[in-house]
């Protein structure tokens, strides 16, 4: 990764848990970490490597997947601005490698702050542990969501709900079958079908690597009816 060419002291302010520590663990927290950029597609980690660095994302996204056994990539969460990592934190936590890999999105910003100050301020700062512990604690409250959707939930309306989540301003979806595919850990033809369905329905246009959502009010009511069963 590379550093960035300023050190800006203004950061913490993105974090609303660290913005309350004492002014000498503030300026501790900022002069042992760095703010770093790397451009999209970068792998910023893999299985099997260490991790050394609690992540803070100042810009950008992050996407976590793992690898079945089949070699199919299962997405598993990602990491916006103002978030941290929670595979992160677990490897921080437990002194073990990474599991899955983290991949940039889009071009990234973020803090690294090394493993020696991570644990100084962890056994100093009931403040600090307790920004770090919450953090956690949400992310694991959204995996534990993904798995209730996985097994749970039909496959349309997940799909409904992640074109919603993934559209940009244009209501265009930048993505591939495959991509949407394990996006929602499923096969690709599953997705096929089902876009197919969407189409028939007047909710999307598909063209090549994309999807334009061409009837989003359908698209939300399906998304919505998972909340109604």
């Amino acid at each position: 990764m590379k550093q960035s060419a300023t050190k800006p002291h203004d950061w913490i302010a993105q974090f609303e848990g660290l913005s309350t520590l004492p002014p000498e663990l503030r300026d501790e927290l900022l002069e042992g970490s760095e703010v770093v950029e790397v451009p999209a597609g970068t792998q910023i980690f893999s299985p099997g490597q260490s991790a050394d660095n609690f992540l803070l994302l100042l810009k950008g996204t992050v996407r976590v997947q793992q690898k079945s056994e089949t070699g199919r990539e299962v997405f598993l969460y990602r990491v916006h601005a103002g978030e941290s990592c929670v595979l992160t934190t677990a490897c921080m936590l437990a002194f073990e490698d990474y599991a899955a890999d983290g991949v940039a999105e889009t071009d990234v910003r973020a803090v690294a702050i090394p493993r020696r100050t991570f644990d100084d301020l962890a056994g100093r700062s009931p403040l600090f542990r307790e920004f770090v512990f919450k953090a956690y604690s949400r992310r694991i409250t959204d995996l534990f969501t993904l798995i209730d959707d996985i097994v749970f939930q039909r496959m349309d309306v997940r799909l409904a709900a992640r074109l919603l989540e993934l559209a940009d301003e244009a209501g265009v979806v930048h993505a591939t079958h495959q991509v949407l595919a394990s996006e929602l850990g499923t096969a690709r033809e599953v997705i096929s079908r089902t876009l197919s369905e969407f189409h028939r329905r007047g909710w999307v246009e598909q063209a090549r690597g994309e999807v334009r959502l061409s009837g989003r009010e359908g698209l939300e009511r399906l998304a919505r009816s998972a909340g109604e069963r």
